[in-house]
């Protein structure tokens, strides 16, 4: 069985800083993977790798057996990968519903097929502010908003950068909440996080990035279980 995505021998750099050094991994189709490491580890730029939006200076990124790098972001999103940024990015001057409008894209087959009415029933909060400006919503509101934007272009893989950052307990709750919804609707889900207990609650598997190689893949049991890999690379 082919995997959905392939990371192998992955470079990259930013100027002259040598970011990713060879990262590789693998996703099998319906799985939720926990990117983990600590900051500046190189999480957040393999996601903008994968996506092309930081350029691979080497390695190779397969997704559903169709080598994806080196093309545009608008290419990789129309193939069906969906990005969410950690810094949100909403239109602010448009409401929920414009935000949702722009981004919708035909049914694809073997994904789950989204509309604002269904988006609604997932984020209850959004349908209530339906006509509400992005930049009159609260941080979470905003993160909710910003993937329920992505879920519109009918994504089968999702790929979320530092999900639970900044945002209040409360609100990380309803967001684990999403993320086992979107994996009980067949997506496969790459997230990038800090946070081992939130992975802990979401994630089937982790893969450890540290100074841009990755140090660990296992299970999310085997790393609770492993304490020295914990330590190592996770703890602050």
């Amino acid at each position: 069985m082919t995997a959905m995505l392939e990371i192998a021998g992955l470079q990259a750099y930013y100027g002259r800083a040598h970011i990713l050094q060879g990262v590789g991994f693998s996703m099998e189709r319906g799985e939720v993977l926990a990117l983990m490491g600590r900051n500046g580890a190189g999480k957040s730029t393999t996601i903008k790798a994968v996506m092309g939006l930081v350029p691979p200076a080497g390695g190779s990124v397969v997704f559903e057996g169709q080598p994806v790098q080196g093309r545009e972001a608008f290419e990789i999103a129309r193939l069906g990968i969906g990005y969410v940024p950690e810094d949100r990015r909403v239109f602010s001057e448009l409401t929920v519903m414009e935000n949702l409008s722009v981004a919708q894209r035909p049914a694809r087959p073997d994904a789950p097929h989204w509309t604002p009415e269904r988006l609604f029933a997932l984020f209850p909060n959004l349908g209530r502010m339906r006509d509400r400006p992005g930049g009159a919503m609260s941080g979470g509101e905003q993160q909710m908003l910003t993937i329920a934007r992505t879920l519109m272009g009918n994504p089968r893989l999702v790929l979320l950068d530092e999900p639970s950052e900044g945002l209040a307990p409360v609100i990380v709750e309803e967001m684990a909440k999403t993320i086992l919804a979107l994996k009980s609707e067949g997506l496969t889900v790459l997230i990038s996080e800090q946070n081992l207990h939130f992975a802990g609650n979401v994630a089937d598997r982790a893969a450890i990035i540290e100074k841009g190689v990755i140090r660990f893949t296992g299970t999310m049991a085997e790393l609770k279980a492993n304490e020295a890999v914990r330590s190592q690379y996770l703890s602050v």
